[in-house]
């Protein structure tokens, strides 16, 4: 693995729809996955992750038909030399249905476990989609006012215009918390951000309250984006 705060080349969001009879060994690979995909050629950072729908961050969200792979490479190549191999491969056999997301890296702000995944990409203009990726480790003193300050945020993105995707993603069931969304343009996303009431609100009480102990805002261009999400195209 390089050097986790350098900006990388490539970043990969693999999404997998399993079948409800493969959900137990989806669980499996989940830790069994762990070490082969540290051990990949040209890695800067990767996560597995659960998914859910993201609308309270809690138990309840989760989905066990959906999981991912986040991951940033040193180069285009390794990227490639993942997604051909035995690893991408094996979830592959257990999916209904994929989705590959490719991106390069437009802003990053904070840390995940200590690192800086994304590096610190020097600002460019770009137009087209975007992906975002965010990620909390909320302090657990704070958990119940977070759940309870989520719900409004979550019913706006998902009716919010300009969103093309968004689903939660997490390490754990409580506590590692965060989101990817897919977006039709930079500005339907900075719309949402910093514009729309809700989200706007929580940005400020977190300020007041510091409910994080660890947070992480990603922003990237979509270079590529191949396959379904439950069903459809995003």
């Amino acid at each position: 693995m390089t050097g986790r705060d350098e900006t990388p080349r490539v970043v990969t969001f693999h999404l997998w729809g399993v079948r409800p009879a493969a959900v137990p060994r989806a669980v499996a690979r989940m830790a069994r996955d762990r070490r082969p995909l540290r051990r990949c050629p040209g890695l800067h950072f990767a996560k597995l992750l659960g998914t859910g729908a993201g609308r309270t961050f809690g138990p309840r969200d989760a989905d066990p038909r959906h999981w991912a792979v986040l991951a940033s490479w040193s180069s285009v190549e390794a990227a490639e030399a993942f997604d051909a191999g035995r690893l991408v491969r094996g979830w592959d056999g257990l999916a209904e249905e994929r989705l590959r997301v490719t991106m390069r890296p437009l802003a990053s702000r904070g840390t995940w476990s200590g690192a800086r995944p994304f590096g610190d990409p020097r600002p460019s203009p770009y137009v087209g989609a975007v992906a975002a990726v965010t990620r909390a480790r909320i302090a657990p003193a704070h958990w119940l006012r977070f759940w309870r300050a989520v719900p409004p945020v979550a019913a706006d993105l998902h009716r919010g215009g300009g969103v093309r995707m968004a689903l939660g993603i997490g390490e754990a069931p409580v506590g590692f918390q965060g989101t990817f969304s897919l977006w039709s343009s930079e500005k339907a996303l900075r719309d949402f951000a910093h514009r729309r009431g809700p989200h706007v609100d929580v940005v400020r009480r977190t300020a007041e309250v510091g409910w994080y102990a660890e947070e992480l805002f990603a922003r990237f261009a979509v270079l590529s984006l191949d396959g379904t999400f439950a069903g459809r195209a995003p």
